[in-house]
């Protein structure tokens, strides 16, 4: 590896939002849409570490909750439209702010578990 790992806070959010490796911000941290590969091709870190949960799905919800609900209620009340072009106005509009803002999400929320060092909380039998 010819060049120094991401030591900054910026630099950890840049690579997760571009889906890149939270340690070298070269390689590719997807194989599929969401489906993590198991290591980085260019440093070779292991991203076994890494678990968002449902953590990106949770912001995306409420963020396209948001959006779409807010302008179904300012476009009803301005205009009373039927409800057939309701669903036709707002079910592409759900899919695009719900399936186009989540991989990147992933990356950023798998990054910011890097560069904070964040790991699986433990219970008991270790001393404080």
């Amino acid at each position: 590896m010819n060049q120094k790992p991401i030591e900054t806070l910026s630099g950890s959010i840049r690579a997760g939002l571009s889906c890149a490796c939270p340690r070298c911000g070269r390689g590719k941290l997807f194989e599929g849409f969401l489906t993590l590969k198991p290591r980085c091709d260019a440093c070779g870190l292991d991203y076994g570490f890494a678990d968002s949960g449902d953590g990106p799905a949770v912001f995306i919800m409420f963020l396209a909750g948001f959006i779409v609900v807010g302008a179904a209620l300012i476009v009803e009340a301005l205009y009373h439209p039927p409800y057939w072009l309701h669903a036709v106005l707002w079910l592409p509009l759900v899919a695009i702010v719900t399936l186009g803002p989540l991989r990147p999400m992933k990356g950023l929320m798998i990054a910011l578990q890097y560069h904070h060092k964040a790991e699986e909380g433990r219970f008991g039998g270790g001393a404080p």
